[in-house]
């Protein structure tokens, strides 16, 4: 008897688990902080310095970024699995998924878009939760 009680009270729980409203789990979700990693290969190497230094830094200055950091591969040693193939990096990190939303219609990440996506051939971008 004892264990059919509990198997129904086992039951009752995970019933009301699956029921959660959509949107409580939604908004949780939204507030869970994240970094936003985004690598480039450009056309010409010799505008790495310039696109370090003047382009880059725009998307530091948008308002819902929380940190930004910026820079070339690290000149470690040569393993199958380092990619030291892309020209810049910068990591951006967000106080919750919303700010990182927010970032992607900011004036100025769309000004550096504009300005600077001919200097590259490919991007490539990792979002990580945290």
């Amino acid at each position: 008897m004892k264990s059919r009680r509990q198997f129904i009270k086992a039951i009752g729980v995970a019933s009301a688990t699956a029921v959660l409203p959509i949107t409580s789990i939604a908004s949780e979700m939204a507030k869970q902080k994240m970094i936003h990693q985004v690598y480039f290969w450009l056309h010409d190497q010799a505008n790495t310095q310039e696109f370090l230094t003047e382009a880059v830094p725009m998307l530091g200055r948008c308002k819902t970024v929380s940190k930004f950091i910026a820079g070339t591969p690290a000149p470690t040693a040569d393993r199958a699995v380092v990619d030291h193939s892309f020209q810049v990096s910068c990591t951006l990190f967000f106080d919750s998924l919303e700010d990182q939303d927010i970032y992607q219609s900011d004036p100025l990440h769309l000004d550096f878009i504009e300005k600077y996506s001919s200097m590259w051939k490919s991007v490539k971008v990792y979002d990580i939760s945290i």
